[in-house]
């Protein structure tokens, strides 16, 4: 039978996660994460509740719509500080609010993970940055992100992720699974700088 907390979180981020395709990160982001830590000894009330959680500070509505203010804008720092209350409301085990909130705080690749919760959502978080599945994430942003203005800003933070993310895995069943998606975006990065090469001119 399924928790009805899990159901309420579900539907507080269906409905607060704006632009529309943000929602599709979570579930995805949470399959990617039972298969990551397969194998481990994890509380998966904690690592539900952290991964449909982890960006509510990206959505529009959560971040601020000034461009200078979004230049310095923390979105981890946010969820951090809403979660709390959120799931409080939600009637999830007040106990494991505080894993939850630790494993939010640490997803992000520069961060290096106390609990086991927190290391499978980051590594998975990973995950999410490559293949076919990074490219669609990235892409979508041009136009409407103000880091990303043209193509080409897309393809240099694609070049990135390719070049530092792979290295900052942590368990090996995430570096098999990374193998296919690092193999799908490096050819695309090959397709793509082969087609949108400028011919020299000649006189």
């Amino acid at each position: 039978m399924e928790k009805t907390f899990r159901k309420a979180i579900v539907n507080y981020i269906e409905a607060e996660a704006r632009p529309r395709e943000k929602f599709s990160h979570q579930p995805r982001l949470y399959e990617l994460a039972m298969q990551v830590g397969k194998g481990q000894v994890f509380d998966d009330d904690v690592l539900f509740a952290a991964v449909w959680l982890h960006d509510l500070g990206v959505f529009v509505g959560h971040r601020p719509e000034d461009p200078v203010e979004l230049a310095h804008w923390d979105n981890t720092a946010y969820a951090v500080r809403r979660a709390p209350a959120l799931l409080e409301g939600f009637g999830f085990p007040s106990a494991k609010i505080p894993a939850v909130v630790e494993a939010i705080r640490t997803h992000q690749p520069a961060f290096e993970p106390i609990t086991i919760e927190g290391l499978i959502l980051r590594d998975a978080d990973i995950l999410e940055q490559l293949g076919a599945v990074g490219v669609l994430r990235t892409v979508c942003k041009v136009g409407r992100d103000t880091r990303f203005g043209t193509f080409d800003d897309a393809l240099i933070s694609l070049r990135k992720a390719l070049a530092t993310l792979p290295a900052q895995i942590r368990l090996e069943t995430t570096r098999r699974l990374a193998q296919p998606k690092i193999a799908a975006l490096l050819s695309f990065l090959e397709a793509a700088e082969a087609e949108c090469a400028i011919p020299a001119q000649t006189d």
